[in-house]
């Protein structure tokens, strides 16, 4: 049978780069979008029928395709329910972040702000643990709900199930977990603060990165231990953004965590280095940026180069923070 007749909205040869926040990378052999719950389980069982590979895609914001694409089938979640109940929010992987933030504040509900004006999914954040200032995604999950796709049975795994890290979680390492929802727990707390949080950490995103251009965000994880040398870097950048409006210990911390990876960038003397239509930003040096019709390899060599000058300067293997597609291992 013709995968054709099983999935008949399934379309071929889609350029990925069009659903990435990088604007780059080749197409997709297949692709399909899937708007419910349903749709996701009927997909994965057909693609295990035909032995097809599969990649799950959420808004693209912390990936690198390759330039030759995905070979395989790229399935699309674009499942957005959300329903607010008491403190509690249910919300589909589907849902775009900054939805999820506006639906909190309207609510009155704090613990999401650190994420406004992040691209990506609900479903991406929780595999990534997504975080900003000494916060994380995982920090508000009730639950999960999964399907196993062994069995494509769907289950509940609870906060401590889900194995929340730095920028990780147990769906980072079992690829057999897709994450369809989850009930999140935020506080009550008053609009007009929320309100004024929000716009500081927006401010703050303006000030210090480069988002007049493509990219997939920070490309390293903040490595522990390197927080002195950025902390005094980190603080200036930090006070012009925030103008002191927060505890002064608390802003430099999660300033001076912002910056770890940026800074030691910066020391290698990396800051603006071009290899083809891509540079490391003058900005923030964590961040690599599509000048127009960039290429993934040019952005992996750029990546290459950072991580081998930090290790001779600093003896730090830097580890990416975001994700590939469709590279040779």
């Amino acid at each position: 049978m013709d995968i054709k007749k099983l999935l008949p909205k399934i379309k071929k040869n889609v350029l990925l780069k069009d659903y990435t926040t990088f604007r780059i990378g080749g197409p997709a052999k297949y692709f399909l979008e899937t708007e419910k719950k349903e749709d996701i389980v009927r997909v994965i069982s057909a693609a295990k029928k035909f032995n097809l590979p599969f990649f799950i895609l959420g808004g693209g914001s912390n990936l690198l395709v390759s330039d030759k694409g995905f070979k395989e089938l790229v399935i699309k979640i674009k499942n957005k329910e959300l329903k607010v109940k008491n403190n509690k929010i249910f919300v589909e992987a589907g849902v775009v972040l900054n939805q999820l933030v506006n639906t909190a504040l309207k609510n009155n509900l704090s613990g999401l702000e650190w994420a406004a004006g992040i691209p990506g999914t609900v479903g991406g954040a929780i595999c990534g643990n997504a975080g900003a200032f000494n916060k994380s995604t995982g920090d508000l999950v009730k639950n999960v709900e999964v399907l196993e796709v062994a069995n494509c049975k769907i289950k509940i795994l609870n906060n401590k199930d889900c194995n929340f890290r730095y920028r990780d979680s147990i769906f980072k390492h079992k690829k057999n977990l897709i994450v369809l929802s989850a009930t999140l727990q935020f506080k009550k707390r008053n609009k007009k603060e929320i309100k004024e949080r929000i716009k500081k950490y927006l401010n703050y995103r303006k000030e210090t990165q480069p988002l007049n251009y493509p990219s997939a965000g920070s490309i390293f994880k903040n490595p522990k231990g390197f927080s002195g040398a950025a902390a005094s870097f980190a603080a200036a950048s930090f006070a012009a953004a925030r103008q002191g409006e927060e505890d002064e210990s608390s802003s430099l911390s999660f300033a001076a965590a912002s910056f770890a990876a940026a800074r030691m960038i910066e020391e290698c003397g990396l800051k603006g280095k071009r290899i083809g239509n891509v540079k490391i930003s003058e900005k923030h040096a964590n961040f690599i940026v599509n000048l127009g019709q960039g290429k993934a390899k040019d952005v992996k060599k750029l990546i290459e180069l950072a991580k081998k000058r930090v290790k001779n300067k600093f003896g730090i293997d830097l580890e990416e923070e975001i994700c590939y597609l469709g590279f040779k291992n």
